[in-house]
């Protein structure tokens, strides 16, 4: 993966739904972020541990499970919750999306940090920024870091998250990805899951490659989402 010369990035597939977790943090101080902990907790602290790095938060892009942790139909997906038991950290959670995250992780109020978009967070001496992209839940967030977006499901190299779900809105997610599309071409996309022909790509690439990215507008989206 293409690295920024202050930065860590780790992109980790993990679980059977081909989810990316991130480590995102300072070279200087090896302190670091982790982006959607779930599935494979044991492993994740393996390679805090084995790389040095220090942790200094959990950043949530949703509350569904297999970001976060909880209950997943039949069964129960270790996450955040048994993170915790482990570091004393917060987990930063959109405000809008906080007691859904609560309800499914069972993590408390004290455990979480509620933020709205525009908001920032300092790791060592990198700064992430918190961007609401609603559409596929409510309270969605993407973390930009410099040139990079981690953008949870809101935006896929080749596709969009889901909007036919509880509390997914089309019209939000247009204008999420429209928000997206804004940034810079050179911004390095880090999605959710690793459903792409390539796991990363710019958002110049992206835009080329994905159909989702190029509706001209919203009565288009519409038309593109309901058939």
């Amino acid at each position: 993966m293409p690295q920024q010369d202050e930065l860590i990035l780790e992109q980790i597939q993990i679980g059977p739904m081909k989810n990316f977790t991130y480590l995102l943090g300072c070279k200087r101080t090896r302190e670091v972020a982790i982006v959607d902990p779930a599935w494979d907790i044991a492993r994740l602290i393996d390679i805090i541990s084995e790389k040095d790095y220090v942790l200094k938060a959990a950043l949530i892009t949703h509350y569904h499970p297999d970001h976060c942790g909880g209950s997943f139909g039949k069964n129960n997906v270790p996450g955040v919750a048994e993170l915790l038991e482990q570091y004393s950290i917060k987990v930063y959670s959109n405000i809008l999306e906080a007691d859904g995250l609560k309800k499914v992780t069972g993590i408390s109020n004290t455990d979480m940090i509620r933020v709205a978009s525009g908001d920032t967070l300092k790791i060592g001496d990198v700064e992430v920024q918190f961007l609401h992209t609603p559409g596929h839940t409510p309270g969605s967030q993407c973390f930009k870091i410099k040139k990079t977006l981690v953008s949870g499901d809101t935006l896929f190299i080749n596709g969009c998250g889901r909007v036919d779900l509880p509390g997914s809105n089309i019209d939000d997610m247009y204008h999420s990805l429209q928000k997206l599309a804004s940034l810079p071409q050179d911004t390095l996309l880090l999605p959710g899951h690793n459903y792409g022909h390539i796991p990363h790509a710019t958002m110049e690439e992206t835009i080329q490659h994905n159909p989702y990215m190029r509706i001209s507008s919203l009565e288009n989206w519409r038309l593109m989402l309901k058939h």
